[in-house]
């Protein structure tokens, strides 16, 4: 992917004032004056992902665990993302599962993994592999589990109007996908779909 200079701050607030002006407002008028300055700030809290790297968070791992070999899940991750299609929120949560190879990790690295990849534009079924990849990638564990449960607002807001509609998508590797007790055994563990 061939890289873009960077815009500066100033260009990105003439940007948000010509869609102030194109969507038919006035930027000069008192209520939006500051709001170029405010999206901006706005856009660097939300897309702050572009500037980590997940695969840095996994890096400390610990090997003093008396030989656990079982599961382990951290479910509920809450995040807000941004569709790379309309740029609107995708609100929701993730759950990570796997199942460690003489090493583990500090849990809100798993958080912080999903943080990361949330704050860029992404398309739910992308976030859901990247995570599972980059766990698998850097900790090489026996096996990885993402479940992504995410309300899309440009499905919400614009287009069809569908309220209360969730996506759910998942990424298995390892023995997540080769083993359907070990998959079982997760999806029990994270009860998607139930109200809970």
């Amino acid at each position: 992917m061939a890289e873009h200079p960077k815009p500066t701050r100033e260009q990105a607030e003439d940007a948000v004032r010509t869609l102030l002006s194109w969507a038919g407002d006035d930027p000069g008028r008192e209520g939006l004056i500051d709001t170029p300055k405010r999206v901006a700030k706005a856009y660097q809290d939300w897309f702050s992902g572009y500037g980590d790297d997940p695969a840095e968070y996994l890096k400390r791992t610990f090997e003093e665990v008396e030989g656990y070999d079982e599961l382990i899940v951290l479910r509920d991750i809450e995040f807000e993302s941004h569709c790379e299609h309309h740029m609107a929120p995708i609100i929701g949560k993730a759950h990570v599962g796997y199942l460690p190879a003489g090493k583990v990790v500090g849990i809100s690295k798993l958080a912080r993994v999903v943080e990361t990849f949330a704050r860029r534009l992404q398309v739910q079924e992308k976030m859901t592999a990247q995570i599972a990849q980059v766990i698998q990638d850097v900790l090489q564990p026996l096996g990885v589990a993402v479940v992504v449960e995410g309300a899309h607002e440009c499905m919400t807001t614009r287009g069809v109007h569908k309220r209360g509609v969730s996506m759910i998508t998942s990424k298995m590797l390892g023995a997540f996908r080769d083993d359907a007790r070990t998959r079982a055994e997760f999806l029990r563990f994270i009860d998607v779909g139930v109200g809970r």
